[in-house]
């Protein structure tokens, strides 16, 4: 009993020494924590929107009728190039055409009848004057007269209706173009009760055309008119596309509790590769400077610790001048010394800020403290005695012990 009793007192003591060495001889700060620089350098700064959209004509014109009938002839088709006013397709004119002779009967009837009620009014109305005739047939011949007098304007107008109406039978095109799409066949009969059917769709030019690209809500902000656009579509993997901003357009669009708004982008295309409705792929560069001088963005959030910097035998300088919307605090290096510099930054690309004054290319900042290789290489090779060994040891302690 007293020889195991002595037993633990030595293993108590061994582990109460083993413990104030690990700590007399234990990583300082010095040897654990390095002074971070960063060189003022020049960069090219960018940043950048995704989005995705879709290829549409500049001009697109959906060419319809505004009569009801049946599509008599069609002188185009998918793909087929037209000019401006040439004839695309007609429609059955029989009913038109009789609807146009009973308003020339009508009109002819009512000039008649207007010729006959004037001349019997001037007739009366002179006779009237002389007071030959009485007050209410001058009244009658009047009223025939105002009502023949609207009859022919009312028979004018069913006339030119009808005429007009004639005219609609005649479908052309509106501009030059591209048909793209064919709606009707022959012998179909389409009705324009209350809206104007599609019979076809043109596009005005498609070596023109433009993206109309869906941007999130969180990005809009940073899109802009005149802004580079490069984009890429599924049909043509390996080539990518160069736009530019046209215009941001302010109306909102909301879909499953997310909000888009459109944004469209020219998009030249000589060699008629884009098609409408193609899918693109679309990166809106909201910012590029070339050549601007620029430190670490983390360099900007240092603040000097002189106690730790006391130890790394680097002195600070100065103090701080407090930051504004413009200006911000850099620490600069000058051997073992570090001062404040009030810089005014600019545009930030994430890891790197841009510096329009206050700096020249070559100074060294302060990035921050890091830990040495020295004190990683420690960190590996000494542990502390309290911490429980490796899992083989520790089972073959076990077992002697047992032993």
């Amino acid at each position: 009993m007293k020889k195991s009793t002595k037993i633990t007192w030595i293993v108590i003591g061994a582990v109460a020494l083993a413990a104030l060495l690990w700590l007399a001889f234990r990583p300082t700060a010095k040897d654990s924590v390095s002074l971070e620089t960063d060189t003022v350098k020049k960069i090219d700064i960018s940043s950048s929107v995704t989005a995705t959209g879709t290829v549409e004509p500049v001009t697109e014109v959906e060419v319809g009728t505004q009569v009801s009938g049946i599509i008599d002839k069609l002188y185009a088709d998918y793909n087929d190039v037209v000019k401006a006013g040439q004839v695309i397709a007609e429609m059955d004119k029989v009913t038109l055409q009789a609807e146009l002779k009973s308003a020339t009967a009508t009109l002819g009837s009512a000039k008649t009848e207007s010729d006959y009620r004037t001349k019997e009014y001037n007739r009366i109305k002179t006779l009237h004057d002389k007071e030959l005739v009485s007050d209410s047939e001058y009244d009658e011949a009047l009223y025939q007269y105002e009502s023949a007098k609207n009859a022919l304007i009312q028979a004018q107008a069913s006339y030119d209706k009808a005429v007009r109406n004639l005219s609609y039978t005649t479908i052309t095109s509106p501009i030059d173009g591209v048909v793209i799409s064919r709606a009707v066949e022959e012998g179909q009969t389409v009705a324009a009760g209350f809206e104007t059917p599609t019979l076809f769709t043109i596009a005005q030019d498609l070596t023109d055309m433009q993206v109309i690209a869906d941007v999130d809500e969180a990005d809009i902000g940073q899109v802009s008119v005149g802004q580079r656009v490069s984009f890429t579509v599924d049909a043509y993997p390996d080539d990518v596309f160069n736009g530019t901003v046209q215009q941001v357009r302010l109306e909102a669009t909301t879909s499953t509790s997310v909000t888009t708004y459109e944004v469209v982008i020219d998009a030249k295309n000589p060699d008629l590769k884009l098609k409408p409705g193609l899918t693109a792929n679309v990166t809106i560069y909201t910012l590029e400077e070339d050549g601007v001088l620029s430190v670490a963005t983390k360099a900007l959030r240092f603040t000097p610790d002189e106690e730790i910097l006391k130890e790394l035998d680097v002195k600070v300088g100065g103090s701080a001048v407090q930051a504004s919307d413009t200006t911000r605090t850099l620490w600069v290096l000058n051997g073992n010394e570090i001062s404040p510099r009030t810089v005014v930054t600019g545009p930030s690309s994430g890891d790197r800020t841009s510096i329009t004054s206050g700096l020249e290319e070559g100074e060294v900042v302060v990035a921050g403290l890091s830990a040495a290789e020295t004190a990683k290489k420690t960190a590996t090779t000494e542990r502390s005695p309290f911490a429980p060994g490796p899992r083989g040891n520790g089972n073959n302690q076990k077992d002697s012990t047992k032993k």
